[in-house]
């Protein structure tokens, strides 16, 4: 086994180790354990499909209301958790960063695969709502399990390389500037309301606000599985509209983001190695 192959097979051992840890660490000393992965996203669907069903439920475009909002939240859950997580990731294994030659960017590249983790229990509660929902006793077949839904696969690696690439940014800013946790969680809240988790593109009054929806990289992913959802396959395709997700936009928000957090961690690699 040549170096790099060795160097390559203590990282990834490293990396599997980290997100266990991490995983174990969120659900530390709770009752039910990891099983809150499940009912975590189902609470909050029954929340927001409370509150907001009499509002919006009527714009979901051939989705139930509780599997529209479901869906769309935990998509956007990929992102949100594996950001949040990572501001402070190198500040908190600053002893470790110290006294070894790890490379900085497994810790935020761990909370990423942790959040991804997160989101296969998470599809686990829509698939099991989407069968609850489904039967007659809820009014009828409101979804239906396509083969289609597999082709998840074609989203997820977009919507996690988008992720690592923010939180690789965020990371290192955190090492100079602490401030950027706060600002952040007002970034994200408005980043979440800006994303249509609870209503539809359609819903919108302004017509403004709807044509820049495309700009917005979770809009793509968010509407993206959902269209696999539908079983509306055609639907992703290489366009790039304002009512319609896109592939070709899902992967060039990804490789923007990605390279930009990756030359931003690596140019302040040495200093966040004598700030820490």
């Amino acid at each position: 086994m040549s170096k790099k192959t060795a160097r390559l097979s203590q990282r990834m051992y490293l990396l599997r180790l980290l997100v266990k840890r991490n995983i174990k660490n969120q659900y530390y000393r709770s009752f039910i354990g990891v099983l809150w992965t499940v009912l975590n996203p189902l609470l909050n669907m029954i929340v927001m499909a409370f509150v907001f069903s009499a509002l919006f439920g009527r714009h979901t475009d051939g989705l139930d209301y509780p599997i529209y909002i479901l869906s769309g939240n935990i998509i956007f859950g990929i992102m949100r958790s594996s950001t949040s997580s990572s501001l402070g990731c190198l500040v908190g294994q600053s002893d470790m960063l110290q006294k070894t030659k790890v490379p900085i960017e497994i810790f935020p590249t761990a909370n990423v695969f942790s959040a991804l983790v997160t989101f296969g229990f998470s599809f686990i509660a829509l698939l099991l709502v989407a069968g609850f929902r489904a039967l007659p006793i809820f009014g009828g077949p409101y979804f239906y399990f396509s083969w289609k839904i597999v082709l998840i696969i074609i989203i997820l690696p977009a919507v996690t390389v988008f992720s690592l690439g923010i939180s690789y940014f965020l990371s290192a800013l955190y090492v100079f500037f602490r401030d950027i946790k706060h600002i952040y969680g007002v970034i994200l809240t408005l980043w979440t309301y800006l994303t249509p988790l609870f209503y539809s593109v359609e819903a919108l009054k302004s017509e403004l606000v709807s044509k820049a929806m495309v700009f917005n990289p979770m809009y793509h992913y968010v509407e993206g599985f959902r269209e696999l959802l539908r079983g509306d396959i055609p639907q992703i395709m290489l366009s790039f509209s304002t009512t319609q997700p896109s592939i070709l936009a899902m992967y060039g928000f990804a490789a923007v983001s990605l390279v930009l957090g990756w030359l931003f961690l690596k140019a302040m690699k040495n200093k966040i190695a004598a700030n820490l």
